[in-house]
């Protein structure tokens, strides 16, 4: 089946990666895919090997020249097609199956509007899914064979094979976050115990790079690197920070502890998505204080790392996510699904 994917790229680089993953997931079950993206120059070091089966069309080219649109058109996050490429689906004579595939959330509401039809004035109709963590939303990423590599891999043997290997008694800490006023905190926190603090590209390395750190916390800024390294880093953690929708998917397989901050918004929303997580997770009181902590919620006060104790539960609640997770549907099977169900295409218009 022929699908095409259309990605604008925001900010932070979190639309990319989910696309790419999910256009490379397709692509690897035998999909033929098109990967319409505004700005490319980020796949070079997230995928640069490419992927068989997916072809990466400029949207400055879709503007003029759409493409034939194939089976299935996902736009991402609500980033509307080009006027020409829908012209092209309401040409079609029998129009593709419209998907706007939705931003990541736990929240309640998101089960009510998983499948959601939207007629369109042209006749065609757009369906609404959202990836999730429940049976009634699409599910999550996880390519086949995800967790069987997982478990088969020596994250301390990869570091030392980089160059990045943990001294012994270290801990190995990746730190992946948007700007935080807490990272001092942090780096107080952690310098406690023997620590390697990884740290890729972004607000964190910035602002810790050229900083006397605490004695006991040893730091190592990451040049970027591509998508099944991004899991190999969190395969090697102890302990991950994460930040937006891709890395905390990836971190939840990892199956390690991991704090999510999630994508700050001025209103405040966000805090409600971290709260919809927290109470899927079952995570201790301590971790959660610290997520809010890390997320910038009002009133809360830095609380440290959890003691001992909570960290154990902590890695065990980690755990047990994952396995309650990977009972689910992952998303590129719900969206082959639902297209089947759809008709490939006939059920697309509105009626």
């Amino acid at each position: 089946m022929r699908w095409s994917i259309y990605c604008r790229v925001i900010d932070n680089l979190g639309d990319v990666g989910v696309c790419w993953r999910l256009a490379a997931d397709l692509a690897a079950r035998g999909e033929q895919v098109r990967l319409v993206i505004d700005e490319a120059a980020p796949l070079a070091w997230m995928a640069p090997q490419g992927a068989p089966g997916v072809l990466l069309v400029p949207w400055a080219e879709a503007e003029t020249v759409p493409g034939e649109p194939g089976d299935v058109v996902i736009e991402a996050f609500g980033c509307d097609p080009p006027p020409a490429a829908v012209q092209a689906m309401a040409a079609r004579q029998s129009p593709p199956v419209w998907i706007n595939l939705e931003y990541l959330s736990a929240e309640d509401w998101v089960e009510r509007a998983h499948r959601l039809p939207s007629p369109q004035p042209n006749g065609l109709k757009k369906w609404f899914l959202f990836p999730g963590f429940s049976p009634r939303t699409g599910g999550l990423l996880r390519e086949p064979g995800l967790l069987a590599r997982r478990a088969a891999f020596d994250g301390r043997a990869w570091l030392a094979e980089r160059g990045w290997a943990a001294q012994p008694g270290e801990r190995v800490v990746l730190l992946f976050s948007y700007a935080n006023p807490l990272l001092p905190s942090l780096c107080q926190a952690l310098a406690h115990a023997p620590t390697l603090l990884l740290v890729p590209p972004g607000p964190a390395q910035t602002t810790l790079s050229g900083v006397s750190l605490p004695a006991g916390l040893r730091m190592l800024s990451l040049p970027y690197v591509s998508q099944p390294d991004f899991d190999h880093l969190l395969w090697s953690a102890d302990l991950a920070f994460v930040r937006g929708e891709d890395s905390l998917v990836r971190a939840l397989w990892a199956g390690a502890p991991f704090v999510w901050q999630a994508y700050p918004q001025h209103d405040g929303v966000h805090h409600a998505k971290v709260d919809a997580l927290l109470a899927r997770m079952a995570l201790p009181a301590a971790v959660q204080a610290l997520w809010h902590a890390w997320n910038g919620r009002e009133g809360t006060a830095w609380p440290g790392l959890p003691a001992p104790g909570d960290t154990v539960s902590w890695q065990r609640a980690a755990a047990a996510f994952r396995a309650q997770q990977s009972t689910l549907p992952d998303l590129a099977t719900s969206l082959q699904a639902f297209v089947h169900e759809a008709g490939r295409g006939g059920a697309s218009r509105a009626g």
